[in-house]
C-alpha cells in the first residue's frame, strides 16, 4: 500500500555535493523521488511550506545510552525518541551497557522488539563484548558492531585483558567500536588522588590523557595486526588526535562529542558534577586539537554519547556521582549554531552528522538528499536563537549541560520515513522508526 506524498516547498536545501540550492522535495513511500527548483505535484497529501527554512538529512547520532532495559528511571526508549525527534535526530545506534546487558542474540532481540514499538525513529543496537560471548559476537544480528569497554566500566563488559581482546580482534570481520581509557591507569591514578576525591575536577586528573592514549594505542596495535575495522569513540585528547594524524589505517575511524568540543574543565566550576563523564572533559588546548582534526578528516564524525542520569543522582558528591550527560536534543543546534559562527560549513555538519556515519557504518540509503534515499530529514530556522531551557527539554533526565547557552538551527520540522514525526513543537507519537540494517 502507498504511502501519502509528502511536498516539502521551498526550502534551502543541502545537496549532496555540499551545493545550496532553493527547491522542493517530494516524498513518496518513505523515499525521496525529486530534488529540485520545479517539482509537478498536483495534489500532494501533505505540503510544508519551509520558505526561510534549511533542509538536511536527519541526523544519524551513533553513540547513545538510552537505558532500556533495567534503568528506565533515567531515560526510556519512548523518551529518547522523542527527545531525537525534537533534536532532528532521526536515526540512533545504542550501546550495550543496560541490565541486562546486550550480549547475545536473545537480549539484541528484546531491545529490537521495544524499539519496534516504542521508537519514534530509526534504531540499531550493538553487541556487547565479555570475556566469553566470543560465539554472540560473530552470530548475533542485525548490529552496527561490537562494542569494547576497556575501561571506565564494571562488571562483565570490562575487558582490560590483552588476550581477551585480542582473541575479539582476531576473529570474524565485524566493526568493533572501543572506549578506549586505560583501566590500570585509571586504578593507578585513582590511588595517587585518594586524598583530592571531594572535587570532581580531579575526574579529568584521574582518567586524564595518558589513560586516553594507552587504550588507543593498543587498540590500534590489534586493528593494524589483524587488519581489523576499528572504531575509535568519543576521541577526547590531542594526543590521540596526534596518533591518529602520523598513523590512521584507512580502515579506521574516529568520532568526537559536542561536549569535547565546546566544553572544558572549567566547566566543572560552574555546573560540577552535571560535567562529570566518561572520557572526561579536557583542557582547552584539546578542544582546538579535536576540532582542528575533525576539519582535517582525523576525526570522521559526531557522536553524542548521550548518557542521562537524574538529577538526584548527579547531586551525589564525587565520586559516588555518576558519569553521563544527555545530548541528542542540542546537538545539531549547537554544530549549526558553529556553523553560523565561521567554526565550520553546513555541508560539513551535514557530512560530520549523517553522511559519513551512514558511509562508516554502512547504512544503506541514510544521510544524504537525493532520489532513491531515505526521506529522514530535518527542516531548521538559522535565523532564530532560542536558550537551552531545562523545562523544554524532553529528555527524561530533565537537564543538559549546555541551559542557557543561546543557540540557533533548532528544528522545525523532523521526518522520518516520510512521516512528521515532530512540527513545530508538537510530537506525533504515533510514528515509528525502523530497525537500521547494515553492510559490513
Amino acid at each position: 500500500m502507498s504511502s501519502p506524498d509528502l511536498l516539502i516547498r521551498g526550502a534551502q536545501i543541502i545537496l549532496a555535493n555540499g551545493d545550496l540550492i532553493v527547491g522542493n522535495v517530494l516524498v513518496r513511500d518513505r523515499h525521496i523521488v525529486e530534488v529540485g527548483t520545479e517539482i509537478t505535484c498536483t495534489q500532494p497529501t501533505t505540503e510544508i511550506d519551509a520558505e526561510g527554512l534549511t533542509l538536511l538529512p536527519g541526523v544519524i547520532d551513533p553513540q547513545v545510552h538510552f537505558r532500556e532495559p533495567g534503568l528506565e528511571h533515567k531515560e526510556d526508549l519512548f523518551t529518547a525518541t522523542c527527545a531525537c525527534a525534537k533534536g532532528g535526530v532521526t536515526s540512533f545506534l545504542e550501546m550495550p551497557n543496560t541490565r541486562p546487558p546486550t550480549t547475545n542474540q536473545q537480549a539484541l532481540d528484546d531491545k529490537l522488539q521495544r524499539a519496534a514499538n516504542k521508537c519514534l525513529v530509526n534504531y540499531g543496537f550493538f553487541i556487547g563484548a565479555t570475556k566469553d560471548n566470543l560465539p554472540d559476537l560473530l552470530t548475533a544480528a542485525p548490529t552496527p558492531g561490537i562494542k569494547i569497554f576497556m575501561g571506565s566500566m564494571h562488571g562483565q563488559l570490562l575487558l582490560e585483558q590483552e588476550e581477551i581482546l585480542e582473541a575479539i580482534f582476531a576473529q570474524g570481520n565485524r566493526l568493533i567500536a572501543v572506549h578506549a581509557e586505560d583501566q590500570q591507569r585509571i586504578n593507578q591514578r585513582r590511588q595517587e588522588f585518594a586524598g583530592m576525591i571531594e572535587n570532581v575536577a580531579v575526574h579529568s586528573q584521574i582518567q586524564d590523557n595518558l589513560a586516553a592514549l594507552l587504550a588507543t594505542q593498543k587498540a590500534l596495535k590489534l586493528s593494524q595486526k589483524y587488519q581489523r575495522r576499528l572504531h575509535i569513540l568519543h576521541m577526547s585528547t590531542a594526543e590521540e588526535a596526534q596518533l591518529l594524524r602520523q598513523y590512521k589505517p584507512t580502515w579506521v575511524t574516529a568520532e568526537v562529542t559536542p561536549q569535547h568540543l565546546f566544553l572544558d574543565i572549567s566547566a566543572y566550576e560552574k555546573i560540577g558534577t552535571l560535567a562529570q563523564m566518561n572520557p572526561p572533559l579536557r583542557s582547552p588546548e584539546d578542544n582546538k586539537a579535536l576540532w582542528q582534526a575533525l576539519h582535517d578528516g582525523i576525526v570522521d564524525f559526531i557522536a553524542t554519547d548521550h548518557a542521562p542520569h537524574t538529577l538526584e543522582e548527579k547531586a551525589q558528591p564525587y565520586p559516588h556521582s555518576p558519569s553521563g550527560m544527555p545530548g541528542v536534543e542540542t546537538s545539531l543546534p549547537l554544530m549549526l549554531t558553529a556553523a553560523m559562527e565561521g567554526r565550520c560549513t553546513l555541508a560539513q555538519v551535514v557530512k560530520w552528522m549523517s553522511t559519513a556515519v551512514a558511509q562508516a557504518y554502512g547504512i544503506p540509503n541514510k544521510g544524504v538528499i537525493a532520489p532513491g534515499y531515505d526521506a529522514d530529514l530535518v527542516l531548521v530556522d538559522l535565523r532564530a536563537y532560542r536558550r537551552v531551557c531545562r523545562e523544554e527539554l524532553l529528555t527524561k533526565c530533565g537537564w543538559s549541560p549546555f541551559e542557557g547557552w543561546n543557540l540557533t538551527g533548532w528544528p522545525v520540522y523532523t521526518i522520518v520515513g516520510g512521516q512528521i514525526v515532530y512540527e513545530k513543537g508538537k510530537l506525533h507519537t504515533q510514528v515509528r522508526g525502523q530497525a537500521l540494517t547494515f553492510k559490513q
